[in-house]
């Protein structure tokens, strides 16, 4: 899965891009616009389509984003179509191409798209409102002006689609943040609205760390946005300012949406250009060495904190101790053949069918053993924050020497660092570039590769 669990709304953007596709090219299809290619048209026209809605963010709209807010997207995103529409004629020199039917196929599609984007709009307003689908549980902190507008935001305008389940004033003497953080798990809080004004520096920061090890959203309402850095994000709830503290890209279904594509399509080709004749040679030798499974599976922790099986050719004899012990330096569990896959990562290979099937990404956090997860969850700050996407066969921290045992707290703070850096600046570049590091280590060999 791609999307954050519960977040039905997210797969609403691959399917808006499928319509607005479909639309531009049934109508370049059936009007008689007398283009010379017609692949070479549809083709120049989907990719121009998708590019121009990335660069004006066409489909990133939410649940608060006011109608004047989609009209200057439809603007934005049609004026640019039709000045590159145009230019085919001259990039491509096509003197018989009707310019007045590629006028007429302009005014139809910006008709279409106009009238399916608003009918949207309008019908997830009223699928919220009165069948109260896809809704966020949410909590405010703090008890002044600005709350309460936000509040009444959230209760009157029923289309946003927010359920308030309580309000906490730090001014109350009854007022503890240990019962209101309890309160917010047990009741599946989604997100946390808490006024600055309100709340001391300390309280903020505590705040902060109880969203990031708990994966809840937390935003801020500022008293006074001149104070902010511009790095933060400011988003209209109503005319009520509230700040998005962190942006994670891969939140955003475009980016899940290429993430995916690629993992599923790079563990294809692994699984059926290497695995296919690598598994049944490995599953000889390694029958051969020591009695036992080929495969050795172990639960670990993935996004959202759910469990799964991660798959690994078995590089160790059968022990009891797998699900408790990671592998250390000369550690005698470790076989002959083990020490060469592990040195050469061989051995991870088999986590390219978690990839396949969705519980794991090609690069991404290690995920670490369930008894691991839940001792640093406890003991290291922020350590949970790297659960908000799915774990990787590699990493940044991996690539960054930070691999294999986590011999003091050093390693395991300085993984987290490089996990949390990953996790707040993602871009396919750099999960390339990660993968090629990874490749390049491989070959040259890594001191805790055992």
């Amino acid at each position: 899965m791609f999307f954050k669990q519960g977040r039905y709304s997210g797969f609403l953007t691959p399917i808006s891009y499928a319509i607005d596709l479909l639309v531009i090219n049934l109508f370049a299809y059936f009007l008689p616009i007398n283009f010379e290619n017609p692949a070479l048209f549809h083709s120049y026209i989907s990719l121009v389509w998708i590019l121009v809605s990335v660069k004006n963010s066409f489909y990133k709209i939410f649940r608060y984003t006011k109608v004047a807010n989609i009209l200057k997207l439809l603007f934005n995103q049609f004026v640019l179509f039709f000045l590159i529409l145009f230019a085919y004629i001259g990039f491509f020199k096509q003197p018989i191409m009707s310019r007045l039917a590629l006028a007429e196929y302009f005014v139809f599609v910006f008709i279409a798209v106009f009238s399916i984007k608003f009918l949207n709009y309008i019908f997830l307003m009223r699928y919220r409102e009165r069948v109260k689908g896809n809704i966020r549980n949410v909590a405010v902190v703090g008890k002044n002006s600005k709350t309460k507008q936000l509040i009444n935001v959230f209760t009157e305008q029923r289309q946003f689609g927010y359920h308030f389940v309580k309000g906490f004033n730090p001014n109350d003497q009854e007022f503890n943040l240990t019962n209101c953080f309890e309160f917010i798990i047990e009741n599946n809080i989604d997100e946390i609205y808490c006024s600055i004004a309100a709340l001391t520096n300390e309280e903020l920061t505590d705040f902060i760390d109880f969203a990031d090890n708990n994966l809840k959203t937390l935003k801020f309402i500022p008293d006074n946005k001149n104070i902010f850095s511009k790095k933060l994000k400011f988003e209209y709830y109503d005319y009520i300012p509230v700040l998005s503290l962190r942006d994670i890209p891969l939140h955003n279904t475009l980016n899940s949406l290429i993430k995916r594509t690629f993992d599923i399509v790079f563990s294809l080709i692994v699984i059926v250009g290497i695995l296919s004749w690598l598994t049944p040679l490995l599953a000889i030798i390694i029958t051969l060495e020591s009695k036992g499974p080929v495969f050795f599976r172990q639960r670990r922790n993935g996004i959202d904190n759910r469990e799964f099986y991660c798959y690994k050719f078995r590089s160790m004899t059968p022990n009891d101790n797998a699900d408790n012990h990671q592998a250390s330096k000369n550690d005698m569990r470790i076989t002959r053949i083990g020490r060469f896959i592990r040195r050469t990562s061989v051995d991870e290979l088999p986590q390219f069918y978690n990839v396949f099937f969705g519980t794991m990404s090609v690069v991404g956090p290690r995920p670490h053993m369930v008894k691991h997860t839940n001792e640093y969850a406890s003991k290291v700050d922020k350590y949970m924050l790297r659960h908000f996407v799915k774990p990787g066969i590699t990493g940044l921290a991996q690539v960054r020497g930070y691999r294999g045992e986590i011999e003091n707290d050093v390693d395991i703070l300085n993984r987290i660092k490089f996990d949390i850096f990953y996790i707040e600046n993602w871009s396919l570049f750099l999960d390339l570039k990660i993968m090629v590091q990874t490749v390049f280590n491989a070959l040259a060999g890594e001191d805790k590769a055992y």
